[in-house]
């Protein structure tokens, strides 16, 4: 079994669509595109939390170890840079009211089965449980801060 995924949109095509939905010219919209996107660029490096037009948030941040004594800390506690993303109460409703059409085929392309979702349609949150490497999503000043295992820091 494996998903049926969308293809992933060009610039272009985000571009072009952009352009017909504003009335703008697509000369426009991409300088505006190329813009917002050194922006952003430049703001989460900088340690922002960097708002996505409709969508939701972005920042930088790390995964690191954490220690007891503050004469142990060192960069050799970084175990991942990464990319958070956290989306907009909108998008998490829309996603929760997006149903969900399952269906399995055998290898020769027939339909075996077809499922609809019936789920709660509850989105996960990623800051309200521990990751899947055992350590938390804490936001810099909250929780205990001297716990010892990975957690995530953020840049800035």
């Amino acid at each position: 079994m494996q998903p049926v995924l969308y293809s992933k949109l060009t610039e272009s095509k985000v571009i072009q669509e952009a352009s017909l939905r504003s009335g703008m010219s697509k000369g426009s919209i991409g300088a505006a595109w190329d813009a917002i996107g050194d922006v952003i660029k430049v703001w989460a490096t900088e340690g922002h939390s960097v708002p996505v037009p409709g969508l939701g948030t972005m920042r930088f941040g790390l995964r690191a170890a954490s220690v007891g004594d503050v004469n142990m800390v060192s960069s050799d506690l970084i175990t991942a840079r990464r990319v958070i993303f956290t989306p907009n109460t909108e998008i998490k409703d829309e996603l929760a009211r997006t149903p969900v059409s399952i269906t399995c085929y055998d290898r020769y392309g027939n339909i075996v089965k077809q499922v609809n979702s019936d789920d709660n349609g509850a989105v996960e949150d990623p800051s309200d449980k521990p990751s899947d490497e055992g350590g938390t999503n804490q936001v810099p000043g909250e929780g205990d801060g001297g716990s010892e295992g990975d957690g995530d820091v953020s840049l800035g």
